[in-house]
């Protein structure tokens, strides 16, 4: 088997059997590196010395490669701890709030604004940032933080070497000298990223979903679908947050006051939506934050509007209306479609909700990544490719509960996000140009998980899709479609492009997403009556040359077999090969050797040369322009015809094991590639004593087993 194999397909075993124990939860992260904060504390408090994290060291590694690295040998940027920068220093000083984060030398300013807008949510705050910490009560040189890393909680550890220059932080600090939640944040997102460089440039609401593990939604407000008050109001109560702005005109205009009290180029927060009675109608309401706690909207429904007095006094106490200069204000839902331009959800997850009575999405979520000429098709724009994507069948089995909507609908959203780009950075990565289709699947076909051929996509329209291919890190859409089955196809735009993603599913009701893959099986040949006898001329033509080479012991070995077959196939004027290897003929030879004699003799040959033959049609079937090669995205139909049914694990395992750097597939790989699978699916099933599809071996048996296939 190949050594690639541990690395991509017993870590994924190993994430499924943690998710088994609970672990990846909110209530059970995963320990980032395996660092576990309360061990190391204690150990650090019984053995009175202050934490030193050798994962992300205090030094240029951490500072990133580049820029920042050279930076800090020009600076002399030297690392302290808070206690060696002030005076008594403290973690947080009268609650976490948006004047403790000051930016610095940093372009991150994207996170920083999510850490702002977090600080509005106390609760999901404190879930990032665990209440057990203080320099003063069990101080250690330790600190931790909790954050969403692609469908599973992580706990990260760090030490609390911060860079300094002249005595003052480099990065984020705050309003007050001595206090540090926000720059132990800020590095303990550094670390999950790899180095501070990595936080350079990004999107508010990418740290938003790694804070509350939700999703966002962006709508510009001039293009909002017609039912958008209803999407804000199931928003407010699933608990979500939801921002919103107004696009500036020209960037002279950032963040400057308009005369009706609201700002341009600022983030608003979304605190409630309600409608209340005025003159006898029901008018449509939105109340807003702004995250300065001062500069309010002068409007109708404003604190001062002169019309409250219309207003029921039950209903006033209602709205909880009062005259204060505190940031946050109601305007009629019609205001806030005509002045503000964006608006971004970030819808969360059931274990981000403290209170049950909150509706909440149903959420699936699953883990595919592209491999490069296997799995990596492009977008449709490539129809020969497209089909080899990733497969993700969605059953959407209820219809929302909506007494306004006559229509049998299930509204969903679908969330594609590309993984470890940021933290791959360094080594030249950038996001991909993302999107996904989304395929109704044909009635007889429902319940059935096999992987959709070519010919389907050639022959169906999509019937939704992303709104555009976009280099972000994730991409997401809700969609109203009727209740059935669909299959999603996520894609990078170009083919060839190989990364790991997850695909998640919000659905309103009950749904069930789940990767497409063929039931794992070989055809199993029905045995024809005849005999060992070769009757043609040409076959026994190939008799003599066996026997040419075996000698009076009628047996060859590896070396031998080579002869024999490259003698045989040089005949073939139709097939263009350089020759079957020395590995390739040891791979038949163990293949058909039942004596462990390392030889075959003539009715081994015979039985070889027949399976040879059958596999060299398929290859010439797919070898069109008799190039002597085929590519790596034939070869998965190929395998198929010759009765091999595989997932897209086992695909992509056959291209990176056989495929070339063009990722084509030449003759002598085709052949070694289908011996090794018929010689593993029989070894298999001799074991499979009881047929329930599960053998159990001891090293032994493993090693003999793997070895010699």
């Amino acid at each position: 088997m190949p050594y690639l194999l541990p690395e991509f397909f017993c870590d994924r075993v190993i994430r499924e059997r943690d998710r088994r124990n609970g672990e990846g939860t909110a209530t059970q992260p995963l320990k980032y590196e395996g660092q576990d904060f309360l061990v190391l504390r204690q150990r650090c408090l019984a053995q009175k010395c202050l934490f030193e994290d050798h994962v992300f060291p205090a030094g240029v590694q951490s500072l990133g490669s580049h820029e920042l690295s050279q930076k800090a040998k020009m600076k002399a940027i030297m690392w302290k701890r808070p206690k060696e920068i002030c005076e008594n220093p403290r973690f947080i000083i009268g609650g976490a709030n948006r004047t403790d984060i000051c930016q610095g030398d940093l372009g991150d300013c994207w996170f920083l604004a999510a850490i702002a807008c977090l600080t509005l949510n106390e609760r999901l705050l404190f879930r990032v940032i665990p209440h057990d910490q203080s320099f003063t009560e069990n101080y250690a040189g330790i600190f931790h933080f909790q954050f969403w890393r692609y469908g599973d909680w992580v706990d990260v550890v760090i030490d609390d070497c911060l860079p300094t220059y002249n005595n003052q932080l480099v990065f984020t600090k705050s309003n007050h000298r001595n206090e540090f939640w926000s720059a132990l944040l800020e590095k303990a997102y550094a670390k999950l990223h790899g180095s501070y460089e990595a936080l350079k440039g990004g999107n508010t609401t990418e740290a938003m979903e790694d804070f509350t593990g939700g999703v966002t939604e962006f709508f510009e407000i001039k293009d909002a679908p017609w039912d958008m008050y209803k999407i804000m109001r199931k928003a407010i109560e699933r608990g979500s947050l939801m921002g919103c702005s107004i696009d500036t005109i020209v960037p002279v205009q950032y963040e400057t006051r308009m005369a009706c009290g609201l700002v341009r180029g600022h983030a608003y927060s979304v605190t409630g939506l309600e409608e209340a009675l005025f003159k006898g109608e029901k008018v449509k309401l939105v109340r807003l934050r702004n995250p300065w706690g001062q500069v309010e909207w002068n409007g109708s429904w404003s604190d001062g509007w002169k019309d409250w007095s219309f207003v029921d006094k039950d209903e006033r106490a209602r709205l909880q209306h009062q005259v204060t200069e505190d940031g946050e204000f109601w305007m009629s839902y019609e205001d806030f479609i005509f002045h503000f331009t964006k608006l971004e959800i970030c819808n969360l997850t059931a274990d981000a909700l403290e209170s049950d009575k909150l509706q909440t999405w149903t959420v699936s979520v699953n883990e595919g990544r592209w491999v490069r000429g296997c799995s990596a098709g492009g977008c449709r724009n490539f129809p020969d490719t497209f089909w080899t994507n990733p497969q993700y069948r969605l059953k959407l089995l209820e219809e929302d509960d909506d007494p306004d909507d006559s229509e049998v609908i299930c509204s969903f959203l679908v969330a594609l996000m590309q993984k470890n780009r940021r933290k791959d950075r360094k080594l030249g990565a950038n996001l991909f140009t993302i999107g996904f289709a989304i395929y109704e699947v044909p009635k007889e076909m429902h319940g059935n998980k096999q992987h959709l051929q070519k010919d389907f996509f050639l022959y169906n329209a999509s019937k939704a899709r992303s709104k555009t291919y976009i280099n972000m890190r994730e991409v997401s859409q809700r969609f109203r479609l009727p209740p059935s089955e669909y299959v999603i196809v996520p894609s990078t735009y170009e083919p060839h492009q190989e990364g790991e993603f997850i695909l998640r599913v919000f659905s309103e009701k009950r749904n069930l997403s789940e990767e497409a893959e063929n039931t794992i099986s070989v055809d199993r040949p029905v045995p024809q009556p005849g005999n060992t006898n070769w009757e043609s001329e040409e076959q026994q033509q190939f008799r003599n040359i066996f026997k040419q080479i075996a000698g009076d012991e009628m047996e060859i070995c590896a070396d031998e077999l080579k002869n024999v077959l490259n003698t045989l196939v040089k005949k073939d004027q139709d097939l263009k090969m350089q020759g079957f290897t020395l590995e390739s003929c040891r791979s038949m030879i163990a293949l058909l050797d039942t004596d462990g004699s390392g030889r075959l003799n003539l009715q081994e040959f015979h039985h070889l040369w027949k399976k040879i033959k059958a596999w060299q049609k398929i290859f010439k079937r797919y070898d069109t322009n008799q190039s002597g090669t085929i590519n790596s995205y034939e070869m998965r139909n190929a395998v198929n015809d010759a009765g091999f049914h595989l997932n897209s694990q086992l695909y992509d395992i056959i291209t990176m094991r056989y495929a070339d750097k063009h990722m084509n597939i030449d003759f002598d790989s085709f052949i070694c590639c289908f011996v090794r699978l018929e010689g593993m699916f029989r070894a298999f099933h001799a074991f499979d004593k009881d047929g329930d599809g599960v053998i159990k071996l001891n090293v032994l048996e493993w090693l003999q087993l793997t070895m010699y296939a």
